[in-house]
């Protein structure tokens, strides 16, 4: 369905009932990341799925889309759709920057954070600058430069030699998202807030989910997060790259499902 807000519309899926669970996907995929969750949760929970602005089905707006931003569509999208109880806010990658955000700003919405695959630090100086080049690349030669590159490191090297399927299936999903919407992205990736220093105010149940073979960040990220998040665990995904609700969904659902059926008793 589309859900229209202030200044666009986004597409969302809002299916099942019981414990609302908010999933939110990372850079530069949509809501079809998390389909073995939607498929396998609804039946129990309530998941809401939204394609954020510029990715997938949802338009690009003028950016940069800053994480606050992205996290206050978030906010407005369980308004439109009258969730009335706070939510288990679930991230992948830019999705859990977009996670801490939406903890900062709409703490009384939160039930619960599962962070898969991402970091509460800010970009290095470094990585602004790769964030500058690519979205310069994209601005000359369109999105293609990013999805090549990104490609052959989002999943583990079992994966690529294994499921080939999967590999095309991400390609298709990283085509989706509009060259605006990529762009906008990675600008406000590059100025966003270092979450490092909210670990330690969290005050819900956090699950962290992180794959062993992750090429993009490091599995140390979510190792030193979860010494700092009070009531947290760690799951680590074997054979699973950046993409392990994908890679290996039946391995990433088991703690999900235990964690939602500690917060519904």
């Amino acid at each position: 369905m589309r859900i229209n807000l202030q200044d666009t519309n986004l597409f969302v899926e809002d299916l099942g009932s019981g414990v609302p669970l908010l999933l939110i996907h990372g850079f530069p995929l949509n809501r079809e990341i998390w389909r073995p969750q939607i498929e396998t949760f609804s039946a129990t929970a309530r998941v809401i799925a939204l394609d954020l602005r510029g990715h997938g089905q949802s338009p690009p707006t003028g950016g940069p889309y800053s994480m606050d931003l992205l996290a206050d569509d978030c906010a407005d999208v369980l308004e439109v759709l009258k969730v009335d109880q706070p939510v288990v806010v679930c991230g992948h990658s830019m999705g859990g920057y977009v996670s801490f955000a939406f903890y900062r700003r709409h703490s009384e919405k939160v039930a619960g954070l599962i962070l898969a695959a991402t970091r509460s630090g800010a970009d290095s100086d470094e990585a602004k600058i790769n964030r500058d080049k690519s979205a310069q690349g994209i601005e000359i030669h369109g999105t293609q430069p990013v999805i090549d590159s990104m490609l052959p490191i989002i999943m583990a090297p079992q994966t690529y030699l294994e499921r080939p399927e999967l590999v095309t299936r991400v390609r298709d999903i990283m085509s989706q998202t509009s060259a605006s919407g990529m762009i906008s992205a990675l600008l406000g990736m590059k100025t966003r807030s270092d979450s490092t220093p909210t670990l330690g105010q969290i005050n819900v149940p956090t699950l962290i989910i992180h794959g062993a073979d992750d090429q993009i960040i490091p599995l140390s990220d979510s190792e030193d997060m979860q010494s700092m998040i009070p009531d947290s665990q760690l799951d680590v995904i074997p054979d699973a790259g950046h993409l392990p609700n994908l890679e290996q969904d039946q391995l990433f659902n088991q703690p999900v499902k235990n964690f939602l059926t500690k917060l519904g008793n």
